[in-house]
């Protein structure tokens, strides 16, 4: 059996606003370390799966950006949705072309772009891991990770019954819950929801037809047709709901290899390096009795003295400061603006 990677990079972001753009979206933007999100993503999958091997699943708009950033993915593996119709038309369609262009047997291994990990090793050793089990069972293979804490921003996985060599059946999804509930689940042993799925592509497809009739007749009508596919659906549904949620062949097994999902400016201080007061910066940045502070000046230079859990970016002419706790809601503030300001170049 053959692996193949799929990447998930569609979506701009606008809690990076004002970096992320339609034409710069948070994929593209050095956020976790110095190069762009997607470049450390298939920097750390190379060892598993060659580049004519992995597909870039991304907005149309966005093809040409992502060829210079990754010349050696095959121009045919970019596939440039038409719209947003949910990660399950996506990931069908892919499953898809991969049963075509290898087997239905082939292994398919999908991932997000926006993810920083600090152990790439370990997180390879837990994506071969769920190969050799989808592989093994014939099944919907999850690696829900290890609780770092007590997130209320993440859906949870519960494990269930044991099939033996650490891999458990799921017991059930529960999506973003009270933070009283995520620190309950995380104590009876649920898992974060990667969003990191393994199986055979075949396995994927038979599920698909069984379970989600919202995508599986459009692509077998328009299987050679993608901009037709997307043109037929009427409903937009995420795999989490339309297949693993309704499959009795879902398993999971846990990681922990760092992993976190980048989204928003907050989260950067968990994944960058801090100096000795906390702070994490990027670009000139000078602090003076100032602690835990997110910076990001892309222009100019940001001088902080005597303030606290502070997010200040700097862009092209035009600052954002605000706080650490209000930047996972830039969309409310985004909404609010003029135009121009609303999208700088």
């Amino acid at each position: 059996m053959n692996r193949w990677v799929v990447i998930l990079a569609g979506g701009v972001g606008s809690r990076f606003w004002p970096l992320s753009t339609p034409s710069r979206p948070k994929q593209l933007l050095p956020l976790a370390t110095d190069e762009p999100l997607l470049a450390d993503a298939l920097t750390r999958l190379v060892p598993l799966v060659p580049p004519e091997r992995t597909l870039i699943l991304t907005n149309a708009s966005l093809v040409e950006a992502i060829r210079r950033l990754a010349p050696n993915i095959p121009r045919e593996n970019l596939i440039a949705e038409p719209r947003p119709a949910g990660t399950a038309a996506a990931l069908a369609w892919a499953a898809n072309e991969i049963a075509q262009r290898g087997s239905r047997d082939d292994i398919m291994i999908s991932v997000h772009a926006d993810w920083a990990v600090g152990d790439p090793e370990g997180f390879r050793a837990a994506l071969l891991r769920a190969a050799d089990t989808a592989g093994k069972h014939h099944a919907l293979v999850t690696v829900g990770v290890v609780p770092a804490r007590n997130d209320p921003g993440f859906g949870y996985i519960q494990p269930g019954d044991d099939v033996g060599d650490g891999v458990r059946r799921v017991a059930r999804f529960v999506e973003k819950p009270s933070r009283e509930r995520a620190e309950g689940m995380v104590k009876e042993g649920y898992l974060w929801n990667s969003g990191i799925f393994v199986w055979r592509a075949g396995d994927f497809l038979d599920e698909l037809v069984a379970h989600t009739p919202e995508v599986a007749p459009h692509l077998a009508s328009h299987a050679g047709d993608l901009v037709a596919f997307f043109a037929a659906l009427k409903t937009s549904i995420s795999v989490d709901v339309g297949v693993l949620e309704r499959s009795t062949r879902v398993l999971v097994l846990a990681g922990d290899f760092g992993w976190d999902d980048i989204g928003t400016w907050a989260a950067l201080r968990r994944v960058r390096t801090h100096d000795a007061s906390g702070n994490v910066s990027r670009g000139v940045v000078h602090a003076l009795d100032a602690r835990n502070n997110v910076v990001h000046a892309e222009t100019g230079t940001v001088v902080l003295y005597g303030v606290s859990d502070l997010v200040v970016v700097t862009h092209e002419g035009l600052t954002l400061v605000t706080t650490v706790d209000r930047a996972d809601n830039l969309k409310t503030l985004v909404e609010s603006l003029p135009p121009a300001i609303a999208a700088p170049v």
